[in-house]
């Protein structure tokens, strides 16, 4: 097959879509990526990336539009969303014939339309793979409030975009609820397909510590806690234990202030972004990961990727998370949980510290069972592969 990719983030910025459409190319499929010149985890756009619009890797035509980089604030978040909504929308109809398009669905929706606008010109099927909600992303990052009309707008445009692809993949099972009961489109051809783990080769050796290591890797918003997860581990007492933080995001000056406010930094590191190939050297060896995900609307039922990366790393992992990712975790028999109060928190940090090394063990060989019993990647991309052969049939 003729394959179109449309997303607006690629290698080197850490997304998952990179080893699907690599791994489709494999599979014996020409496959032609449309995306942005890169710039998340990025200060401006990636250093060598300025005057690049296309390069071949791994057998991968990749196509990059200009964009606005993203800076620190929303406006300039912004900014970023709709240059890339522009400028792909132009370059799209530049790229040759295809037989369908996959779109994997981050923030914002309108990532999608240049997959929309190819669709209309060749009359060519769009697969969707869905990993985030919208318009529902905005109310619970509470960067709008419902009764705002511009959210009324979102939603009026989100609909428009799902209505008008062929299938949507849900990497959440419990979005068809939100497409059936809120957005009130019962009708839709979908079908639960998870999103992959982000599995880099590493780079380097495996960290060894020297006293027991917990490790938060992911992003920095609102939703993710971890100011929470920060105070928590503060309340330990009478303990050498170590709390690593590693990425990226709306809360990460946030988090730094409370640390030196707690006067914990020599018990709390915060590492910054770090490549995905860095990254996984602080996981083997730690006690446990932490995957935590804030309670609430749609969004905060979903199964974001670090926690199916973690399953893969087969260590035990504190869980602050509700929803479809609670449901797995407690299926995999390897998570401590904890409520969203810092009182929870603490009493989950100091429950795992101690845990003998059998039980944690255990945890970990639960959770890797686990993962390569339902989040294989190899699984998951024979579910993608087979979906866009039979959208090509009925072309």
């Amino acid at each position: 097959m003729r394959i179109l990719i449309v997303c607006q983030h690629y290698y080197p910025e850490p997304f998952t879509i990179t080893s699907i459409a690599e791994d489709l190319s494999k599979r014996g499929h020409e496959v032609t990526v449309l995306t942005s010149k890169p710039s998340y985890g990025f200060v401006g756009i990636a250093p060598g990336y300025e005057n690049i619009d296309f390069e071949r890797v791994n057998n991968v035509d990749i196509y990059r539009v200009d964009i606005v980089p993203r800076e620190s604030g929303r406006f300039s978040i912004v900014r970023n969303y709709l240059s890339f909504w522009r400028h792909a929308k132009r370059k799209v109809l530049r790229l040759g014939e295809f037989d369908v398009v996959y779109s994997m669905s981050l923030s914002p929706i309108i990532m999608v339309s240049p997959a929309l606008k190819i669709r209309r010109k060749q009359n060519i099927p769009v697969l969707l793979h869905c990993l985030d909600l919208w318009p529902e992303s905005v109310l619970i990052t509470n960067a709008l409030k419902r009764s705002n009309p511009l959210y009324g707008i979102l939603k009026i445009w989100s609909k428009y975009i799902y209505k008008r692809v062929d299938k949507i993949l849900l990497s959440s099972p419990s979005f068809k609820d939100y497409f059936s009961s809120y957005l009130k489109l019962p009708n839709l051809d979908m079908e639960y397909v998870p999103q992959p783990a982000f599995l880099p080769h590493k780079k380097g050796e495996d960290i060894i510590y020297e006293d027991p290591t917990f490790v938060y890797c992911g992003n920095i918003g609102k939703l993710q806690l971890v100011s929470e997860v920060v105070e928590g581990f503060s309340l330990l007492e009478n303990s050498n234990a170590k709390l690593i933080i590693i990425g990226m995001g709306s809360e990460s000056d946030n988090v730094k202030e409370l640390i030196k406010e707690k006067h914990i930094e020599n018990r709390v590191l915060y590492l910054g972004p770090k490549r995905r190939d860095e990254a996984c050297l602080y996981f083997k060896n730690c006690k446990a990961l932490i995957v935590s995900l804030k309670e609430g609307g749609s969004v905060g039922k979903t199964i974001p990727n670090k926690l199916i990366t973690s399953l893969y790393y087969g260590k035990p992992i504190l869980g602050i998370i509700a929803g479809d990712g609670r449901d797995i975790l407690e299926k995999a028999k390897g998570t401590i949980f904890a409520k969203e109060n810092i009182e929870s928190i603490k009493e989950s940090f100091a429950k795992l510290l101690s845990m003998d090394e059998k039980e944690l063990n255990e945890f970990g060989k639960n959770n890797k069972e686990y993962y390569e019993k339902n989040f294989s990647f190899e699984k998951i991309v024979d579910g993608i592969e087979a979906n866009l052969k039979i959208l090509k049939k009925k072309k």
